[in-house]
């Protein structure tokens, strides 16, 4: 049973991941400062109550230390380069500032792992990054179609005419509208009966009761998220989500070794109706016309990832320091990338390679494929429909960050970085949570 303690910690926790991508993906330094301030918050209160005897530490928690070892390390480098006196940052007070953020990052998949601790709040946490996700397509949607174009109380002065919802641009909002539809994917999984039905009678039975459940307003939910993922006209956007839903839809046939008919129709109907139906009404075809009209002359992205690889060349062990990259670009910028100025460059990887370096991008990376591979192990070991569906969507979501990572940034939105660790958390935690048969435990 959750103490009353327990479970403001844990409507707190939501309450952050609810706030997080309103305040323009808290990209600006006040809302980013209030995020910090919020998560070291939750995480002083719980460190309280641990220290109290009021709570101990989950399963999952204990199991997971060496995915916490590696979050930290790289953070850890991060905070010896914000360090002015050792020269490692070109820009030590903007590595200070993404070194705090990325201790509150470590703190915030601690305090995943250990207060969603039953499968009640596994599902209060899916059905709130539906909820957010739902939220950023039906305002951003609104958005676009009515004119009247703002992001959070600000009118926008950049990408009229496509969704945006209340993030600065296009790709940040698609790469979050992508992990919460792929959270909801695995919420549908997780409600489908795993017994094949014997007859028609019974088949229909099962249709009709799932069209008068929650499953309905959920399936819908899906659809309008997508909807609004395909007004972003993002290109790699829309590309991760299909991308992603096919391949791991196949490993996921594969790795349940039961590949009922509901789980292939499910699939099945994802990519029809959201392909077809759903983007023939709001613009497909467009992306579909973005993708085609792409060329090397009109972008500049490829010259940016040029210049950053030179970075990279010169300082790839130690990198130029976390935060650094608007700092450090311009001494090394060629004719060929333009006059504009770059916040970041269109490519994650190389970003984390030219400010990080070696030493700080590799436990990064062998963080994500460890929780990649653990919710795969976690969809081929586990039984609970409910663990196996939110590892579903934990995978499917980090192999489409993987994906759209190659020409964005959407890990350097502070909004997107805190679901994204949300979203490794859950793969552990669907390997490590029990789901014994006694009574007592939080499972069924």
């Amino acid at each position: 049973m959750d103490t009353s303690s327990h479970s403001r910690l844990f409507y707190l926790y939501l309450f952050i991941l609810v706030w997080a991508p309103l305040p323009l993906a808290s990209n600006r330094l006040w809302s980013m400062s209030l995020l910090i301030v919020l998560i070291f918050t939750l995480f002083g209160l719980f460190l309280y109550n641990l220290l109290r005897e009021q709570t101990q530490l989950s399963r999952p928690l204990k199991k997971s230390w060496p995915a916490i070892a590696l979050l930290a390390i790289a953070t850890g480098w991060t905070s010896i380069q914000a360090i002015p006196i050792n020269g490692l940052s070109v820009s030590p007070n903007d590595s200070l500032h993404h070194s705090l953020f990325g201790w509150t990052l470590v703190c915030f998949f601690i305090l995943s792992l250990q207060l969603l601790n039953s499968r009640k709040r596994l599902l209060y946490l899916g059905y709130t990054l539906v909820g957010c996700g739902l939220f950023q397509a039906v305002y951003g949607s609104l958005m676009t179609l009515s004119g009247y174009e703002f992001t959070f109380f600000i009118p926008k002065d950049s990408y009229q005419g496509v969704s945006t919802g209340t993030f600065i641009n296009r790709n940040s909002q698609a790469g979050y509208l992508v992990m919460c539809v792929s959270i909801g994917i695995g919420l549908m999984i997780s409600t489908l009966n795993d017994e094949g039905s014997h007859n028609w009678r019974e088949r229909g039975r099962r249709w009709l009761a799932a069209l008068l459940s929650k499953k309905t307003i959920l399936r819908i939910s899906l659809l309008i998220i997508v909807a609004g993922l395909v007004m972003t006209h993002s290109r790699m956007g829309n590309t991760s989500f299909f991308a992603s839903l096919m391949i791991i839809g196949v490993i996921g046939l594969i790795l349940s070794r039961k590949a009922t008919r509901g789980m292939i129709v499910l699939l099945t109907s994802l990519l029809i109706l959201d392909i077809f139906v759903v983007g023939t009404f709001f613009g497909i075809d467009k992306v579909a016309e973005r993708l085609q009209t792409t060329s090397v002359e009109k972008e500049s992205r490829d010259e940016v990832a040029l210049t950053t690889l030179e970075m990279v060349r010169l300082q790839p062990l130690t990198g130029t320091g976390a935060g650094s990259f608007y700092t450090a670009f311009p001494e090394h910028r060629s004719e060929d990338v333009g006059r504009g100025f770059y916040v970041n460059t269109h490519n994650d990887y190389l970003e984390f390679l030219s400010e990080f370096g070696v030493i700080g991008t590799l436990p990064l990376a062998l963080l994500i494929l460890a929780s990649l591979g653990a919710g795969l192990y976690a969809q081929y070991k586990r039984k609970n429909k409910v663990l196996r569906g939110l590892a579903f969507g934990s995978s499917m979501s980090i192999l489409a960050m993987l994906i759209h990572a190659t020409v964005d940034f959407n890990l350097q939105m502070p909004a997107n970085a805190l679901t994204f660790i949300v979203v490794l958390a859950l793969a552990w935690i669907a390997v490590y949570q029990k789901s014994g048969r006694k009574k007592k435990e939080v499972y069924r």
